[in-house]
């Protein structure tokens, strides 16, 4: 899988670009508020329908754009996968005044689609010197890691995740309802029939998923840090999970028959405290993801220095995993992050990133890159969302 071609129409400071992209590792340097990261998350926007960086997509508009009539933003991203080709293009419109709204629409090869259709198309696993966050920040983020990287490969697990939280939305509506005594309490036995189901099969799948990243993250980290440590990931569920191994599903929308009995009696045992708060406190959308060096809980004790090579290992994890569930080795994008590593680090990321069949590194500094990788790259400049090679 790689991108043959990105367009950028009013993209941040994209105001236009027409790119082709080889299918081998590509060094942009450039200094500083040039385009560097604005590029690589354009591309991650193609791939994600989010941006890694900030949460509103008005902010993607390119400044000069919005104080005309129709402002907007266009990104296309031809892909090829498998044999084939996908065209994706994105359109952001902004209406009205002032704030407005903002429509997007979404085609794939000219038919429109949503947001959830994308996914799949466009592989990436994308390196940020704030990659740290995903130690040391909330656990939120890791949530939010966790459910990006699978929805990126498994359309079962997006469908699964998208009606809990449609459930979940509903069943806090009620609780709500029920503090202020304005509703019929019978009416929870539904909606914790459903958020079990569909609770059960998000936590399955990504239990699945952290125990395989944990094999290839335990494996990296030795290498990044001489033999020193090892590392091993925790996922803490809110409810209480069953001892033994869990079964495989009999089918897809089918979630493992004790997950979800442990899950129902967690929210029957939750219900005076959720109706008390109006929130529910159990399920999928309050678990953790603990990363831990010789039983040392990295996100809380960990140094700086640690906590990085574990943000490291665990995307290199990534890279991994897409490739052993699709078949094909995504997309790598990485955003000056040998200016956060040292030599040791910095050298072992690029070699186990070299293989990639296309992986894209901005810097603002070439000395860093050693003479043979530099050798078998593609070298652009970037200089105020213009792209020159050579």
């Amino acid at each position: 899988m790689y991108l043959k071609h990105l367009s950028l129409t009013n993209y941040r400071n994209y105001t236009r670009l027409e790119q082709d992209f080889p299918p081998r590792a590509i060094l942009v340097q450039g200094d500083n508020a040039q385009g560097k990261t604005n590029l690589l998350e354009a591309i991650y926007y193609l791939a994600t329908t989010r941006s890694p960086i900030i949460g509103a997509d008005r902010h993607l508009l390119n400044w000069q754009v919005r104080e005309e009539p129709m402002p907007f933003a266009r990104l296309v991203g031809d892909v090829e996968r498998s044999g084939t080709n996908d065209r994706i293009e994105i359109t952001l419109l902004h209406e009205g005044p002032g704030e407005g709204r903002l429509v997007r629409r979404i085609r794939v090869n000219g038919v429109d689609k949503r947001a959830v259709d994308l996914l799949g198309r466009l592989n990436v696993v994308l390196f940020l010197p704030q990659d740290i966050d995903l130690v040391a920040g909330p656990p939120a983020l890791r949530r939010r890691y966790l459910d990006v990287t699978l929805c990126q490969v498994d359309p079962s697990y997006t469908r699964h995740l998208q009606r809990y939280n449609r459930v979940l939305v509903q069943r806090n509506s009620l609780l709500r309802r029920l503090r202020e005594r304005r509703d019929d309490p019978a009416q929870l036995g539904y909606w914790d029939e459903q958020l079990a189901r569909w609770g059960a099969l998000v936590t399955a799948r990504r239990l699945e998923a952290v125990r395989h990243l944990e094999e290839t993250a335990a494996a990296t980290q030795p290498e990044l840090t001489g033999g020193a440590e090892r590392l091993a990931l925790c996922y803490e569920a809110s409810l209480p999970l069953p001892q033994a191994e869990l079964p495989p599903a009999g089918s897809p929308d089918e979630p493992p028959p004790a997950l979800a009995e442990a899950a129902l009696a967690a929210l029957g045992r939750a219900r005076p405290r959720d109706v008390a708060a109006a929130v529910t406190t159990v399920g999928p959308h309050r678990d953790e993801l603990r990363f831990l060096v010789g039983g040392v809980d990295m996100g809380l004790l960990g140094s700086r220095g640690q906590q990085r090579t574990v943000a490291l290992a665990l995307k290199l994890a990534e890279a991994r995993f897409m490739e052993q569930e699709t078949g094909e080795a995504p997309v790598l994008l990485l955003d000056d992050v040998l200016s956060e590593l040292d030599r040791a680090r910095g050298q072992y990321l690029l070699q186990a990133v070299g293989a990639a069949r296309q992986v894209i590194i901005t810097t603002t500094d070439l000395a860093q890159f050693p003479q043979e990788f530099s050798e078998r790259a593609v070298l652009w400049r970037v200089s105020q969302g213009e792209i020159t090679e050579g």
